[in-house]
């Protein structure tokens, strides 16, 4: 997509921070679509973030997530607080496209100026997570938003990438998954910090509660934290009031610990790596090309070439 810039970066900039509807939407389209101009612009809003409050909201499709998005937005605008809401959603691996489903359930704020919902396509990305996310929440920080929550799709590495972007995550469940007990055993409870058991009023809900609070007993205590297990039925309202409870406890007890500066140092080294190994692979394939690329993949297949010295000759042209 090639934007184009009406207004120099610099104006563009002030835009964004005066919360301008149209200069955010096409802030968050120049970083989907790398545009050169956006690198700019992160680096002239970049001193304005730091002052919202991302909540990762990430779990198995159907679980509800975009029904207790909605419900939490309307409680912190209770307050008067303002939100941005990032949902990223599945994309065809052949055109990239989204369902952006997450926008229609979300209607109940469209008229409200305070809300900015995005829906951002994976672009094939795996995991689920779009790269642009992180970017995206940057913008949206700068714009003043007091909350961002970012839905996530919620397959495969996706729930650890949101973890990389949140300060408080929160994993959504639901009776009838017995599959995700093993998933919590197996990295989700490391990176959950409230746990829901969403639609609890389905049948064997009781039973799978138990089965999720007997396995968050196992996890070790993060600085004196153990994550809580809600249950709620999101599509009544039910139990969110309690949700937000927990997740302003989570924000007060970690506000001011060390833990929260290590926590936040530890994301961004993460995301340096994997922006820098983004760009070295944008590199390499500008050095190489498509054709030679193929070339190199033809003579690998053919055993007339190992990976190995593929790469070393790469990597001798990327950095010489």
């Amino acid at each position: 997509m090639n934007l184009r810039m009406d207004v120099p970066v610099e104006k563009w900039a002030e835009q964004v921070r005066a919360g301008d509807i149209g200069a955010i939407s096409r802030a968050i389209s120049a970083v989907e679509s790398r545009s050169p101009a956006s690198e700019k612009l992160l680096q002239i809003l970049f001193p304005a973030t730091g002052n919202a409050y991302q909540i990762g909201i990430t779990g198995a499709p159907g679980t509800g997530k975009s029904t207790l998005v909605d419900c939490l937005t309307g409680l912190y605008r209770d307050e008067k607080q303002t939100v941005g809401i990032l949902a990223v959603d599945p994309s065809s691996p052949f055109t990239g496209g989204a369902i952006l489903g997450d926008r229609v359930r979300m209607q109940s704020h469209a008229a409200d100026p305070e809300v900015y919902v995005r829906s951002i396509a994976t672009r094939g990305h795996l995991g689920g997570l779009a790269e642009a996310v992180g970017d995206a929440a940057l913008l949206l920080d700068a714009a003043g938003k007091d909350i961002i929550l970012i839905e996530t799709v919620g397959v495969g590495q996706s729930e650890v990438d949101v973890a990389r972007l949140a300060d408080c995550n929160v994993v959504v469940l639901m009776p009838g998954q017995g599959d995700q007990i093993q998933n919590l055993k197996a990295g989700v409870m490391e990176i959950g910090d409230i746990f829901v058991l969403n639609k609890s009023d389905y049948e064997g809900a009781a039973h799978y509660e138990q089965q999720i609070r007997a396995t968050l007993e196992l996890a070790p205590d993060r600085n004196g934290w153990k994550p809580p297990l809600v249950c709620t039925v999101a599509t009544e309202n039910k139990g969110i009031e309690d949700l937000k409870r927990n997740i302003n406890i989570f924000r007060e007890r970690f506000s001011d610990a060390p833990g929260r500066e290590l926590r936040e140092i530890g994301r961004w080294k993460e995301r340096i790596l994997r922006a820098l190994q983004a760009r070295l692979m944008e590199r390499a394939m500008h050095v190489l090309g498509a054709n030679e690329l193929d070339a190199l993949a033809v003579e690998i297949a053919a055993r007339k070439k190992d990976p190995s010295s593929a790469i070393d000759e790469i990597i001798a042209r990327v950095l010489p």
